[in-house]
């Protein structure tokens, strides 16, 4: 089984339209989407989503209001300002105003929750609940250190697994497809894409499919990492720009650290040609074989509003070029012996 990852060093470049046009012209494989923070293959693919799990990941406190005293210690020791005051005394002003209104009376340490909740609980019910303060986690600002649940001397605040987004498991018209959604403000992008990378093996291997077609996020982080380490090789989607070149290098450079054999397709190459021969030549520096080049094409742009990959909307101009970059593509993971010396280069 081989997996071929197309990616890029920014966003924007053109690989999720390239990966969709494979789409229609590889024949046995499946298809995974691996940015999963800006998702949008399904925006051309369209896909008829069978299965929908959730991805847990991380921690997020959550304050059990029946058993909390209101001392607001969770207040106190939150660094990020995930703990929200929703009624009841200021405890930021008294903390503020204590080194001024202290008498040294030793009553706050009399009345100390962490002495005797008990006796919060009974003067509380005395005296009603009008004046209580009424503490909250804030899901959007918690960093889930537990900072909270550890200072807690009620023990009111469960630290429970935080629901992080969701992957799915869908059928399109070119085949079945792995994708997910990163939640909003929500972290492990990486450990995401490792999930789909690794449920897009097994409904390879359960179907017979010997090819893993990934549309890779954008940049040289941690989704990138996790999306090219192990792959057969990667094609770097690059535009005729001075940051496209530089965005080009870095990622390269990420490649061979991880010794994964790379390529380079430019596209829109007929804005800048001086630039694309510019990249060309540094790819050849870095050992980089050139794959093909995709001409600049507006029906590129009609083609996604149809919802539909540049192949299946025109036959002509830039579908002749990406069909030509798809059989060297196919010549160069299928050359088993190039992919060796990739790799001995790689480890000198």
């Amino acid at each position: 089984m081989k997996e071929l990852v197309v990616i890029s060093g920014k966003g924007g470049t053109g690989k999720t339209s390239v990966v969709a046009a494979f789409a229609s012209l590889a024949g046995n494989k499946v298809l995974a989407d691996c940015d999963v923070d800006a998702a949008d293959l399904h925006l051309i693919l369209q896909p008829k989503t069978h299965s929908v799990h959730e991805f847990r990941s991380g921690n997020e406190a959550v304050i059990l209001q029946e058993a909390c005293t209101g001392c607001g210690a969770c207040l106190v020791n939150c660094r990020f300002g995930a703990v929200k005051q929703t009624s009841g005394v200021d405890v930021e002003w008294m903390l503020r105003a204590s080194a001024h209104a202290c008498d040294d009376c030793d009553f706050c340490v009399r009345s100390c929750p962490n002495r005797s909740i008990d006796m919060i609980h009974a003067m509380q019910e005395s005296y009603g609940d009008a004046d209580r303060a009424t503490f909250v986690i804030d899901p959007l600002s918690c960093e889930g250190c537990g900072v909270c649940v550890d200072t807690c001397p009620a023990k009111a605040i469960q630290f429970p697994e935080r629901i992080a987004g969701e992957w799915y498991l869908s059928d399109t018209r070119h085949g079945p497809m792995v994708h997910a959604r990163l939640g909003i403000a929500a972290e492990n992008s990486g450990k995401l894409v490792s999930l789909v990378r690794q449920q897009a093996r097994q409904l390879a291997l359960e179907q017979g499919k010997d090819l893993i077609l990934i549309d890779g996020p954008p940049g040289i982080g941690c989704p990138v990492i996790a999306s090219i380490t192990g792959a057969t090789m990667v094609l770097i989607i690059a535009e005729p720009t001075l940051s496209g070149q530089h965005d080009f290098q870095r990622v390269t450079e990420l490649a061979h650290h991880f010794q994964i054999p790379a390529y380079l397709c430019v596209n829109k190459w007929d804005i800048n040609l001086n630039l694309t021969e510019t990249i060309e030549k540094c790819a050849v520096q870095f050992g980089v074989q050139a794959l093909g080049r995709i001409r600049y094409d507006k029906d590129v742009t009609k083609a996604q509003i149809q919802g539909e990959n540049i192949l299946e909307y025109s036959k002509n101009g830039i579908a002749a070029d990406v069909r030509d970059l798809w059989q060297q593509v196919i010549s160069a993971i299928s050359d088993k012996e190039y992919v060796s010396s990739m790799n001995a280069n790689m480890a000198l």
